[in-house]
């Protein structure tokens, strides 16, 4: 009986010692698993503003900087320094077309060179003209309407009544141009109400050569006014009156719609 107990003795200490050692990690290699490798993220060393840069400002070195930018997003638009080292030296000199923030890939679409020629004359799209016309608080919707917005240019005129010789003339009040830019107002933009405003004498329109001309034409006819449009109308096609009808008599061409009113009835 005793050399029985012994030997159960034995064989539960031998396997209490495989067990412990097994559970000590002895029997496996104890060197760490080895870390998978990463794959290594593409990148491009893109040309962006240091600063912003504000419309009409002429670019310097110092407004800009190479940052790296992952190559899958880096638009074939971006100015990448493997393929012109030497951009921010082409660059400078040129104007601001729009406004870039700070961060922001310049893009040459975005800018303009300007050969010596002004300001305006650089940002201006091939084919389109810049001309200026007198405003006023009262005929430019209250000095709310800014460089970039769109708006429609109203012709009022005292017309001799056909019907009446002896009677008061009538007010007519048509639209001559729709949905036209303003480039500049004259004056900076100045804070009223909470909102900005310009408070400007003179309003700078984008038009095209004819368009030019009946604005010409309807400055020496009457009164002007402007209307401002909503952005979500900017993108509306205007019909217009040339596709429907001749030009009148007066030279001016009217673009959309009229409405007449005897004079005597205007306060």
């Amino acid at each position: 009986m005793n050399i029985a107990r012994i030997v159960v003795l034995t064989i539960a200490l031998g396997a209490g010692g495989v067990a412990a050692y097994l559970a000590s990690g002895g029997g496996s290699d104890s060197r760490p698993p080895q870390a998978q490798p990463v794959a290594q993220l593409q990148t491009v060393d893109v040309l962006v503003a240091k600063a912003d840069i504000g419309l009409g400002q002429t670019v310097k070195p110092e407004d800009m900087q190479w940052q790296t930018w992952p190559a899958a997003t880096a638009s074939n638009n971006f100015i990448r320094r493997s393929e012109r080292p030497d951009a921010t030296t082409q660059i400078a000199g040129s104007i601001a077309r729009v406004p870039i923030i700070t961060g922001e890939p310049i893009r040459e679409q975005k800018l303009v060179k300007g050969n010596g020629s002004g300001f305006m004359a650089a940002i201006l799209p091939s084919g389109m003209r810049a001309i200026s016309t007198e405003i006023s608080p009262e005929t430019a919707a209250g000095g709310f309407i800014l460089p970039n917005d769109h708006v429609d240019v109203i012709l009022s005129r005292h017309l001799k009544n056909p019907d009446h010789a002896s009677s008061n003339d009538v007010v007519t009040s048509e639209v001559i141009l729709a949905n036209i830019r303003v480039l500049a107002i004259d004056q900076a933009p100045k804070e009223k109400d909470g909102q900005n405003t310009v408070l400007g004498k003179t309003v700078t329109l984008e038009l095209k050569p004819e368009q030019a001309a009946i604005l010409a034409a309807a400055r020496q006819s009457g009164t002007l006014a402007l209307a401002l449009r909503s952005m979500a109308d900017v993108n509306i096609v205007e019909s217009s009156a040339d596709d429907q009808a001749p030009k009148r008599g007066n030279g001016i061409n009217v673009v959309r719609y009229g409405v007449s009113t005897p004079a005597s009835t205007q306060k």
